[in-house]
């Protein structure tokens, strides 16, 4: 199985698609308000079970998008998914490395380390050739996965807000440079713009190359500005989603200590005594 990584290439895949213990997951999402419209993807990698972020792995008592799971409601819904505690998850997304990250960062969130991104995604695997499907595969089972919940891998509002004064944590924001400085708009209605008083904005796209996660010397040189690979870092996004991607290329770049703020700026930017700059 993979190595110590947590990215596998799609010709890794490609070798392994048929382990038993394998379940492979495809946590596409699209992009918040769009300007263009986003054509339908059709085809998915044989075998592959859709993870839907968006209606089933959120939580929808929350008025915030995207929001963690209850260890027990992730339990039961990675169960339906015939996930076993002992499979091997490899987790990918039709735009490359986008949303599936976020699932990536929720299993090891809930205790399950033995799960990979795929780099480069579906766009990845289709430009080498590989084959593809209409459909995608049911469940046979029900799985036995349980859920064990880390709560130093999610971060709520308090924790950020202490951080931010603190210093002891360095906060990163993974939204474009525009958003940060307030001069692009949100693309979710009712939000501020700007970004919080302290942090570092690292654009997720800057650790991509082509839909393509950097190797980790480039990785490293980016995420080189946090300094001690043992500084713990909490990272932000609009939603919870691209702060992910960061969250990936900060593992494979050696960080451990990692947190990922679940509200982001959907929960920091609405209008609130919360202090924001522009």
């Amino acid at each position: 199985m993979p190595a110590s990584q947590p990215v596998v290439s799609v010709g890794w895949l490609f070798q392994n698609l048929n382990k038993p213990d394998l379940v492979i997951l495809d946590a596409s999402l699209a992009k918040p308000a769009s300007n263009s419209p986003q054509p339908i993807e059709r085809l998915k990698i044989p075998n592959s079970i859709f993870f839907d972020i968006e209606n089933v792995f959120s939580d929808h008592q929350s008025a915030l998008p995207h929001m963690m799971l209850s260890e027990a409601a992730f339990t039961r819904e990675a169960q339906q998914l015939g996930i076993d505690k002992d499979s091997t998850i490899v987790v990918y997304d039709s735009i490359g490395v986008y949303s599936s990250p976020r699932a990536w960062w929720m299993f090891r969130a809930m205790g399950h380390e033995n799960v990979y991104e795929l780099n480069g995604g579906l766009p990845e695997w289709k430009k080498a050739g590989y084959p593809c499907v209409d459909s995608y595969s049911n469940p046979t089972k029900t799985g036995n996965f349980a859920a064990a919940y880390q709560p130093g891998f999610i971060t709520v509002q308090t924790e950020v807000a202490h951080a931010l004064k603190n210093r002891e944590q360095i906060v990163i924001d993974a939204r474009s440079p525009g958003r940060f400085a307030g001069k692009a708009p949100e693309p979710r209605a009712g939000l501020r713009g700007g970004h919080m008083p302290g942090p570092i904005n690292i654009y997720f796209e800057e650790v991509l190359n082509n839909n393509l996660l950097l190797d980790k010397a480039s990785l490293e040189k980016i995420f080189d500005k946090i300094g001690s690979k043992d500084r713990p870092i909490i990272f932000s996004c609009g939603s919870g989603i691209t702060a992910c991607i960061l969250a990936l290329g900060a593992t494979v770049a050696g960080y451990k200590n990692i947190s990922i703020y679940d509200g982001s700026w959907c929960e920091w930017g609405l209008p609130s005594d919360l202090p924001v700059v522009n």
